[in-house]
């Protein structure tokens, strides 16, 4: 019992978790760009829908929009091969991106970096294109030095 106590107080101690998977349709074609150092990076944006009965019994539909990040080979692929309203599962982990406006105002966008895409629909079912990121994504990426 002493044991398990201790196990369960180190697990709170050090560890965290930051994942988030969703399974949705590409709302428009990806935007690729590269860094100042020429790393490249693609964004899209993911729909999920959502359907639940209201307390009166009526049946409605939530559409959830999700910002996607991609870099380096798996953001290429992404670009070459994903077009708009196709089904993809997304698994990466939440980023509060913060930056200055030209306005002056301080903005802030909740993304998804993506370390894994799997394209869903037959028409993209190839090996080549469900691809993991096997070269990281960049560290310590500054605001400034993103394309967008």
């Amino acid at each position: 019992m002493d044991n398990q106590q201790s196990g369960r107080e180190g697990i709170r101690s050090s560890s965290s978790l930051n994942k988030v998977m969703i399974i949705g349709n590409l709302g428009g074609e990806p935007e690729m760009r590269f860094t100042p150092n020429g790393s490249p990076v693609t964004t899209f944006r993911v729909a999920t829908n959502r359907v639940y009965n209201t307390p009166d019994g009526e049946r409605r539909e939530e559409t959830e929009w999700f910002s996607v990040v991609t870099w380096q080979r798996l953001a290429e692929n992404c670009n070459r091969f994903l077009t708009k309203g196709q089904k993809i599962y997304v698994e990466g982990r939440l980023h509060n991106r913060t930056w200055d406006g030209n306005d002056g105002q301080k903005h802030s966008r909740v993304e998804i970096i993506a370390s894994n895409v799997i394209f869903l629909d037959k028409r993209a079912a190839s090996p080549s294109i469900e691809d993991k990121m096997d070269d990281g994504e960049p560290g310590d990426i500054e605001p400034q030095d993103l394309p967008f």
